[in-house]
């Protein structure tokens, strides 16, 4: 297996791992969504994705179509995407995905993060380049054998297909991702989630109390609201 499996077995247990803090992201993503492309789902390819990642998380019909309702009001403000780099103790590369729309509360807390637990906030490109940004797709594994899968949609980008407990997982670049769903769409397959991750090239083992450090500013920077995901390149162990 290579690295995007290794990566997924290490976080499976831990993204999204508090249902209130799922349903706040996706609630962002559809903001996001509905902004760039509009309300309705079937001309809007990035809001269909959202919505499959909604129901993979369980979050209420009711819940979306609001979510949906109120973007395309015209005073809803819309999320900006920005991106913070930075180290944490013990010299781990910390790369934290924000949506805000404020961006000088989320710069200022995410900078206060990283001083109180020891590590430094970065510049632009100071991290970035150790991570490989990746699109995947989580697709059910009725009838299909991942090996033929693989060979098949090499030509869409696809560079990694295995099969876990809940389906087929399909790793590819992040430029990758309309080309597939694209695809996926076009053959009915049906697609149970997608979304982007970063892979760290490398990573770094760490002593329990060295990584207890790192964790602390994990914890903070997950907990608040502006974070959508927080990637790093400490050595993690998977179940």
């Amino acid at each position: 297996m290579g690295r995007a499996f290794e990566f997924r077995k290490a976080r499976k247990m831990k993204r999204w791992s508090a249902m209130s803090k799922a349903f706040t992201r996706i609630g962002k993503d559809i903001v996001m969504a509905v902004k760039e492309g509009g309300p309705d789902p079937a001309s809007n390819s990035r809001l269909r994705a959202v919505i499959q990642n909604a129901k993979s998380v369980n979050m209420p019909k009711d819940n979306v179509e609001r979510a949906i309702k109120k973007a395309s009001d015209k005073s809803q403000g819309d999320y900006k995407e920005v991106v913070f780099e930075g180290y944490a103790p013990h010299g781990i590369a910390v790369l934290v995905e924000t949506a805000t729309d404020n961006n000088t509360r989320t710069v200022a807390n995410v900078r206060s993060y990283f001083n109180k637990c020891d590590g430094s906030l970065g510049t632009s490109g100071s991290v970035v380049f150790m991570f490989d940004h990746t699109c995947n797709f989580r697709i059910n594994a009725e009838g299909l054998d991942p090996e033929e899968l693989e060979l098949e949609f090499i030509d869409y980008g696809a560079e990694e297909v295995f099969a876990d407990d809940d389906g087929i997982l399909i790793y590819a670049p992040f430029e990758s991702f309309g080309a597939i769903q694209a695809e996926l769409e076009k053959r009915n397959i049906e697609i149970l989630s997608s979304g982007f991750e970063r892979i760290p090239q490398v990573t770094k083992p760490l002593t329990p109390e060295q990584a207890a450090d790192v964790e602390k500013l994990l914890e903070k920077l997950d907990d608040d609201d502006d974070v959508q995901n927080v990637y790093h390149t400490m050595e993690e162990t998977g179940d």
